[in-house]
C-alpha cells in the first residue's frame, strides 16, 4: 500500500525506568552508531529529557530526527524496519518507537498519537496493570503490528508518608500543617521577586539538596509545631519506598491502561479486524475489564461518518439543483447518474491500484461528483438547444456537439494529473489518492456522459418540450 515518503521519520526512545542521565546517554550513543551506520541516513538530532514543545521530560526518553537522503534510495518503510531490526538485536532494553514526520507532530499536537490504540477499562489497578503486558503480547503476534507499548508506564520508585495522627496530636500539630511543611522541604516555597530586565523572576526558599535526597535524611527532617517546638518527621510520621509504581490514567472517569502499537506494510482495516479477532480470545481479557479501540483508527471512524454526510449532502445538493433546473424527477435523476458512475469508478481505481481511502482520495471524490455533474448538465442544456425535432435526434445532435470538448477536457485532465498519480518523489504519496480518485472519474465520464446519458434521457421519455430553465448553449 503506498504511504508518503516524507524523506525522514522520528524515533522515539526510553529506557527503564529510574535509568541515570548518564547511563542513558551511554545507551543512545549505541542507537547513534547504528544510524551512522545507515547509508541512508543523511542527518539526525537527538533530544534527552526534552519534549516536542519543549517541556521538560524525565531522563530516560527522548528522540531522534531523521532526514535520509534525497532519492532514489530504498523506500522510507523499508529503512525503518530495517534500523527497528538492528536495534532490537544490537540496543536491548530500550523501548523504541518509530513515526513519519507529519504522523508524529500531528499524534502529539491531539494527543492521539498511535494508529493502534487499545483502551482497557477497569477498577483495580493492579488487574489492569497485569492485563496490559498480556494484551500487548497477544497483539505483538498479528502480522503487521510493530512497535508495541503496554500502556503500562512505571514512574520509578517513590516515598511514601503516612502521618500517624495521634503521634502529631501529641505534637500539636495536624496532619495537614505537617503535609505543608513537607511540600516547602521538598519543592521549596516561593519568597519573593525580583527583577531582571522586563522579567520578574521568583526567588525559591529550598533545603539544601544533601538534607532532601536521601531518605535517612528525611525521616530527620525538622518541623515546627504551633507552640514553636521543633521535632524530627520519624516521631509522628512513618516512610515506606514503594518500588515501580506505575501512572494511573483515566478516560470518562474510569482507570485505564491504553496498549498501542503502529503498523508496517498492512492496511488498517484488515491488520484492525486481525486485532479485534485476538483480543476475543477466551481468557485473554481479566474478569471486569472491557476495551474500546481508540487511536487514529478512532479517528478514521470518525472521519469516514463525516465524510459519508457530506458526501450524501453534497449529493443532495446536486440533485436539488438538477431538480430546479429540469422541474422533472425522472430527468434530474437521469443527470445524476454519470456523477454515481464516476464516484462508483473512483472507488474501482483506488482499490486496483491498492490504493487507502484517505481525505485526498475523499476530496478527489466530491469533485469528481461536481465535474461529472457540470458535464451532464450541459449535454442536457446542449439537447433542449438542438435544432432537431425529435428527441433521439436532439440527444444525438448534442453528443455529437459535446463529444470533442468532452473527450478532449478529460484528456488533458488525465494526462496533467497523471505526474502526481505516478509521482515517486517525497511527498508526493500525499496528492497520489486524489490524482487517481479523480482519473479513474475521469476515463468513465466520457462514456457515462456520451452513452449513458442519453439512452436514460430517451428510456424516460425526455424531449424538448420539457422544460429547462436557462437553456442556452454554454
Amino acid at each position: 500500500m503506498p504511504r508518503v515518503d516524507e524523506g525522514g521519520f522520528i524515533l522515539d526512545y526510553v529506557v527503564p525506568a529510574g535509568t541515570s542521565l548518564t547511563e542513558t546517554d551511554r545507551r543512545i550513543r549505541q542507537i547513534e552508531q547504528v544510524l551512522a551506520q545507515t547509508p541512508e541516513v543523511l542527518t539526525y538530532s537527538r533530544r534527552t529529557g526534552l519534549s516536542l514543545s519543549g517541556g521538560l521530560r524525565e531522563a530516560n526518553e527522548g528522540d531522534f530526527f531523521i532526514r535520509l537522503t534525497p532519492q532514489p534510495r530504498a523506500a522510507l518503510d523499508d529503512v525503518m524496519q530495517r534500523i527497528r531490526n538492528q536495534l532490537a538485536m544490537r540496543v536491548p532494553g530500550v523501548e523504541i518507537e518509530m513515526a513519519r514526520l507529519m504522523e508524529d507532530l500531528i499524534g502529539d499536537l491531539t494527543a492521539a498519537p498511535q494508529p493502534i490504540e487499545i483502551k482497557l477499562f477497569g477498577d483495580d489497578v493492579e488487574v489492569l496493570r497485569r492485563a496490559g503486558p498480556r494484551i500487548a503480547e497477544a497483539i505483538r503476534s498479528v502480522r503487521g503490528v510493530v512497535d508495541v507499548k503496554s500502556g503500562v508506564v512505571l514512574a520509578g520508585d517513590a516515598w511514601q508518608i503516612v502521618v500517624d495522627r495521634d503521634a502529631a496530636a501529641r505534637e500539636n500539630v495536624s496532619a495537614t500543617e505537617i503535609s505543608r511543611q513537607l511540600a516547602n522541604i521538598l519543592g521549596g516555597v516561593i519568597a519573593t521577586q525580583i527583577q531582571e530586565g522586563p522579567k520578574m523572576v521568583s526567588v525559591r526558599v529550598w533545603t539544601p539538596n544533601a538534607r532532601r535526597t536521601e531518605l535517612a535524611d528525611l525521616k530527620h527532617a525538622r518541623l515546627k509545631a504551633i507552640d514553636g517546638h521543633v521535632f524530627s518527621l520519624s516521631r509522628v510520621a512513618s516512610i515506606q519506598t514503594t518500588v515501580g509504581q506505575a501512572q494511573i490514567a483515566r478516560e470518562d472517569l474510569k482507570r485505564m491502561v491504553a496498549v498501542s502499537g503502529r503498523i508496517a506494510d498492512r492496511d488498517m482495516g484488515s491488520l484492525i479486524q486481525d486485532v479485534e479477532k485476538t483480543l476475543t480470545t477466551p481468557g485473554l481479557l481479566p474478569p471486569g475489564t472491557y476495551y474500546r479501540l481508540g487511536g487514529l483508527y478512532e479517528q478514521q471512524q470518525r472521519a469516514a461518518r463525516s465524510f459519508s454526510i457530506a458526501f450524501g449532502a453534497a449529493v443532495a445538493l446536486i440533485f436539488a439543483v438538477l431538480l430546479y433546473l429540469t422541474e422533472r424527477f425522472s430527468v434530474a435523476l437521469c443527470t445524476l447518474l454519470p456523477a454515481l458512475g464516476a464516484a462508483a469508478a473512483a472507488f474501482i481505481g483506488l482499490w486496483l491500484t491498492g490504493t487507502e481511502l484517505n481525505i485526498t482520495a475523499m476530496m478527489g471524490l466530491i469533485m469528481v461528483v461536481g465535474i461529472v455533474t457540470e458535464v451532464s448538465v450541459f449535454f442536457v442544456f446542449e439537447a433542449a438547444a438542438a435544432g432537431e425535432d425529435s428527441a433521439a435526434a436532439c440527444l444525438i445532435e448534442a453528443g455529437a456537439e459535446r463529444a470533442a470538448p468532452i473527450i478532449m477536457t478529460s484528456l488533458i485532465a488525465s494526462l496533467a494529473l497523471l505526474p502526481i498519480a505516478l509521482g515517486t518523489d517525497e511527498g508526493a504519496a500525499m496528492l497520489r489518492p486524489m490524482a487517481i480518485a479523480i482519473i479513474s472519474g475521469l476515463i468513465v465520464k466520457m462514456p457515462l456522459a456520451l452513452v449513458v446519458l442519453p439512452v436514460a434521457l430517451h428510456q424516460v421519455g425526455w424531449s424538448k418540450s420539457n422544460p429547462v430553465r436557462s437553456p442556452a448553449r454554454p
